[in-house]
């Protein structure tokens, strides 16, 4: 956690998060999906104060409190971290997926599927699906992660392709998830270009 950004915060890896879940003893949440529940929170256009994100992160893990303060720490900068890169000029929202090469192809697919199971969740929480607000494009997106969200089963080979597609899908979700926030937060974010296209 030595790189910074010029907002003087952490930059917080994936391998940081999974660090600071297993200090709790918490098993059974990724950090991308809770990166995601945290995207989709406020993709949907809410803000939380420290106190109410970390109620809301208790709930999401399932447990009472944190054992450590250090946790509470790591999770309120990985929220600060997100809106940060969020509401930056240039929207570049980083997925906390594991790093290319310390993962296998498999398990990072897997972490993606889960990042957007936790994004379509949090975005959930703000009541935006049934909006009739959004527009048919935003709509279109929402269904496309869905189907992605069940990406974690499917099997893929560890070749150049495979990881070709699977950088085409990462970057299409990352882009679907800069565009809903902007529709949802038109005024806190910069225009946006035109919805991506999954080729």
């Amino acid at each position: 956690m030595t790189n910074k950004n010029e907002a003087n915060l952490q930059i917080l890896s994936f391998d940081d998060i999974a660090d600071l879940l297993i200090s709790e003893k918490i098993t059974m949440v990724s950090p991308g999906e809770l990166h995601g529940l945290v995207c989709g929170q406020m993709a949907g256009g809410s803000r939380l104060s420290n106190d109410l994100w970390l109620q809301m992160a208790n709930d999401f893990l399932d447990i009472e409190a944190f054992a450590h303060e250090q946790s509470k720490a790591g999770l309120v900068a990985l929220y600060q971290q997100s809106l940060s890169q969020f509401e930056s000029l240039d929207m570049s929202i980083d997925l906390l997926l594991p790093d290319d090469d310390d993962y296998e192809l498999s398990q990072r697919v897997e972490s993606l599927g889960l990042w957007v199971q936790g994004f379509l969740a949090g975005f959930g929480t703000q009541g935006r699906q049934a909006d009739k607000k959004l527009s048919q494009d935003a709509k279109e997106m929402l269904n496309d992660l869905g189907q992605i969200a069940q990406v974690a089963t499917v099997d893929l080979e560890e070749d150049e392709d495979s990881e070709n597609n699977f950088f085409e899908l990462s970057e299409y979700v990352r882009m679907g998830a800069v565009y809903i926030f902007t529709e949802c937060n038109k005024a806190a974010a910069p225009e946006q270009e035109d919805k991506p296209t999954l080729h």
